[in-house]
């Protein structure tokens, strides 16, 4: 069965120094915590610049991720991160299509496929992420929207490379604005996502995907939320930087 987990992204805070605290505050709590680490796991994504340093002390039960990396494998890119860079300094996982990296620096769906087909080949898992604004939701074309993202990059990977990829559903119109998709809502989502699965590679690989809902999870919605069938699990923003609030996700999220 697939794999609950609850993934971290910093986005673009903290300094070093308060990067090293926050990660090693989580590494000490997570270690007080029992579970089976073949059923659950535990992601933070980092700035850049703290990779090397929080991959020295992080806990083992902690998997690392980059916010972003390159569509080239090498060359004259300047200001670009490859996989081989990211995977160099202790990397395994990495956030692509981010709703920030489509809205702020116009990343598209041929881009969005290179990257992820250069992170499967360089053993990097993605973390992709889907969602609709807040237009397009109340015009009803979210499913749309959804399909089409999911079409146009995942579906062009053979059925073996999409099953190394996580999901991650974000409704932007919910992430840093303090809305949160209804309970409801998300799950509605997150099973139209697994039922084009089972469309596109049959229903063992749609069981065995994992979909995480981002969008202003915190601990006080988060039983509802991880309590429904299809969400296996968050992909945190803020509630990421607060190490006390981080645990909490992950105790809501171990119950179920």
């Amino acid at each position: 069965m697939r794999k609950k987990i609850v993934a971290g992204n910093w986005k673009m805070n903290t300094n070093i120094q308060e990067g090293l605290q926050l990660a090693d505050d989580v590494s000490s709590m997570i270690e007080e915590l029992n579970y089976d680490e073949n059923k659950f796991g535990v992601i933070i994504a980092p700035p850049y610049t703290h990779l090397y340093a929080i991959a020295q002390i992080l806990s083992p039960k902690i998997g690392l991720s980059s916010q972003n990396i390159a569509a080239y494998e090498n060359g004259a890119y300047t200001g670009e991160i490859s996989t081989e860079m990211a995977k160099s300094v202790g990397v395994q996982y990495v956030i692509l299509g981010h709703s920030e990296r489509r809205k702020y620096f116009a990343e598209g769906s041929s881009e969005l496929l290179a990257k992820v087909k250069l992170s499967i080949k360089d053993n990097l898992t993605p973390i992709f992420c889907i969602g609709e604004v807040l237009e397009e939701r109340n015009a009803g074309k979210h499913f749309e929207v959804v399909e089409r993202q999911i079409k146009e990059v995942l579906f062009e990977l053979p059925k073996n490379d999409f099953e190394k990829v996580i999901i991650a559903y974000e409704p932007v119109w919910a992430i840093g604005t303090g809305e949160t998709a209804s309970p409801e809502q998300a799950q509605e989502i997150h099973s139209f996502i697994r039922k084009l699965i089972v469309d596109k590679f049959g229903n063992e690989t749609a069981e065995n995907t994992t979909i995480l809902y981002g969008g202003s999870c915190k601990p006080s919605n988060a039983d509802g939320l991880f309590s429904q069938a299809d969400i296996d699990g968050g992909l945190i923003g803020g509630a990421s930087l607060k190490a006390k609030d981080f645990i909490e996700l992950i105790k809501i999220r171990t119950k179920y």
